[in-house]
């Protein structure tokens, strides 16, 4: 049976060029997945740049990243201060963006956000630290938007993959917007997330409609995976609005008439 490695750098963030070095030595080594800065890329500048590396150069060759929210370790401050609908967006990110997701749950799960000290990233009464009984079937439980999410990536194959991942431009610096699919085309997914936890925000994304296997002018349809909600689009550029109270994100499968 095969052993499967993996490596995990808790703190690289502190000393980026050593560890990302580091890193990239084990990964070339063998390790099969690797921990990655996804906890620290926030804007969409950031996340982009970020998955650029990761898919597009010659890091894609050796390094399969497995995307994490938060762990025993790390609370980040972007989950700190924005609230149950930071956990959202977040969890849609790691989730889409990278073929291998993970989160520390339940604290995740349940929207844990309380701080030990100003300025820190550990939780506050780490369970590192004591036995925790946690209420699982809590009304704030983000189980159901985690089951959809990992239904959705297992019925998409697109969602399974990495080098496959194409940005597309939104008029909104608070929506970001990207596409992935198979090499046979059979398979499109065209996600869209919202940023802003406090927020509606809304914008037009220009889609590079030859990433998703469109014709110019052509009719097609997306379905969104997370409202069992379908829509009719046409052309490049297309309208949406994010409310963070709902689910701040769109993952539509495309399909071409």
């Amino acid at each position: 049976m095969a052993t499967t490695r993996s490596i995990v750098f808790m703190h690289a963030w502190k000393y980026p060029d050593h560890e990302k070095a580091v890193a990239k030595v084990c990964r070339k080594i063998g390790f099969s997945q690797s921990y990655t800065y996804f906890t620290w890329r926030n804007t969409k500048a950031e996340l982009t740049e970020y998955m650029t590396e990761l898919t597009k150069t010659e890091v894609a060759e050796y390094m399969r990243p497995n995307f994490w929210p938060n762990t025993p370790d790390i609370l980040p401050f972007g989950l700190q201060t924005g609230g149950p609908n930071a956990f959202k967006s977040r969890l849609v990110l790691a989730a889409t963006l990278s073929s291998n997701y993970g989160m520390y749950g339940p604290a995740f799960e349940l929207g844990e956000n309380i701080r030990f000290k100003e300025g820190s990233e550990e939780y506050l009464n780490s369970e590192k630290y004591e036995i925790k009984r946690w209420n699982r079937d809590a009304a704030n439980s983000l189980r159901p938007l985690i089951t959809l999410l990992n239904e959705a990536r297992r019925a998409n194959r697109a969602l399974q993959r990495n080098e496959n991942l194409v940005f597309h431009p939104a008029d909104n610096a608070q929506i970001m917007a990207y596409s992935k699919t198979t090499d046979d085309g059979a398979d499109v997914v065209l996600t869209i997330v919202s940023l802003d936890p406090v927020n509606t925000q809304a914008g037009f994304v220009t889609l590079d409609l030859s990433a998703l296997g469109v014709s110019d002018g052509a009719i097609f349809d997306v379905f969104d995976l997370l409202a069992n909600r379908g829509y009719r689009w046409q052309g490049s550029r297309n309208y949406v609005e994010l409310r963070p109270y709902e689910v701040p994100a769109h993952v539509f499968r495309v399909t071409r008439r």
